[in-house]
Order: structure tokens, then C-alpha cells, then sequence
């Protein structure tokens, strides 16, 4: 199983970034996906999921700004930021099947 993260990136207060994540080797459509994120001196924090079936949840930080979502057929999550705020500079981490991805850098400068 291999997780890939891209997507990262610095942008100002305010702007936005798509991060993407790409599985391989696991049977995408039926895992929960997750998108964690981790500050410097932080501990790694849930910032959304979703089911298989596509449900989504959020973290109360992220929520009417981040959206969770998921094409089967590219084995693919993303994860859309929009009025991203200093507060969010983090490395983004997509996990499922109980493996991590290697993290995108997000810096939000203000």
C-alpha cells in the first residue's frame, strides 16, 4: 500500500490550495480516508475524513473552509482549503488502510 501527497505549498491568509493524495495497492473504494495535519511542536490533529460510501466529517477548525472528497476511480482523495488562515500552516498527511502518506508542506503566510 503507498500513499502519495502533493499539492502543498505557500500561499497568503486568505487564499487556497487543493491537496490530492493518491493510493495504490489497496482496494480504494472500500477504506475510510483521512486527512491528518501536524505542526511544528504539535501533535497530529484529524482535519476531515471520508467513508467509503461518502460521508464526510470535520474538524470544528476547518469546517465551511476545508471540503473532504474522494474519485474511486483515480484512487485519489482531496482535500480542498479555501480562507486558509496562518493557524494552518501544518505538513498534511492523507492516511487509510493504516498506512500514512509521506506529508505536503502548507505554509500560509500573513
Amino acid at each position: 500500500v503507498q500513499l502519495v501527497e502533493s499539492g502543498g505549498g505557500l500561499v497568503q491568509a486568505g487564499g487556497s490550495l487543493r491537496l490530492s493524495c493518491a493510493a495504490s495497492g489497496l482496494a480504494f473504494s472500500t477504506y475510510v480516508m483521512d486527512w491528518y495535519r501536524q505542526a511544528p511542536g504539535k501533535q497530529r490533529e484529524l482535519v476531515a475524513y471520508i467513508s467509503a460510501g461518502g460521508t464526510t466529517a470535520y474538524a470544528d477548525f476547518v469546517k465551511g473552509r476545508f471540503t473532504i472528497s474522494r474519485d474511486n476511480a483515480k484512487s485519489t482523495v482531496y482535500l480542498q482549503m479555501n480562507n486558509l488562515k496562518p493557524e494552518d500552516t501544518a505538513m498534511y498527511y492523507c492516511q487509510g488502510a493504516n498506512t500514512w502518506g509521506q506529508g505536503t508542506q502548507v505554509t500560509v503566510s500573513s
